[in-house]
């Protein structure tokens, strides 16, 4: 008998854990190669050059070429731009709806360095996938700026080779 509550008791905490068929099929539509085309700052006004994913300035990240592969949940990036650091970037992500009623999901982005695994990085990215198609998304992500909310809007298109 307690091996059958137990048993039980396994079988739903793992389905508790697993991702949504929504999800899944969030991921799968990441699946392929993108390129950032657009930054942007809503409700900002003036010039902003902030640094992105702790990584590099807003001008090297327009224009850079992402792939996702849906199957692992890693990736890349490599950034564009005259005196930008081209080498490529691994990547872990992974995408959660966080309200049914609304539909809206967030993104966890994790960069990998140097060969690092995902396991091991503390650090990540939490962001908002305001728009999700088969051609494009937008991203938006908030940070604190002057001790207010900042909102950084990143939009991608898919690249249809």
């Amino acid at each position: 008998m307690n091996r059958i509550v137990i048993l039980l008791f396994s079988v739903l905490l793992l389905q508790a854990c697993g991702t949504t068929k929504v999800e899944r099929q969030a991921e799968r539509t990441f699946k392929g190669d993108w390129t950032l085309t657009d930054i942007s700052y809503p409700g900002s006004s003036g010039f902003v050059d902030v640094k992105l994913f702790q990584d590099a300035k807003t001008n090297c990240f327009r224009g850079s070429n992402w792939s996702f592969v849906s199957n692992n949940n890693q990736g890349q990036y490599i950034l564009s731009g005259a005196n930008c650091e081209q080498e490529v970037r691994e990547i872990v992500w992974t995408v959660e709806e966080t309200d049914k009623n609304t539909g809206l999901y967030y993104f966890t982005l994790k960069v990998l360095k140097d060969g690092q695994k995902a396991r091991f990085v503390k650090t990540g990215f939490k962001l908002r996938l305001t728009q999700l198609s088969e051609s494009n998304m937008i991203w938006e992500q908030t940070v604190s700026f002057e001790g207010k909310p900042f909102v950084i809007r990143m939009d991608f298109i898919k690249n249809n080779y």
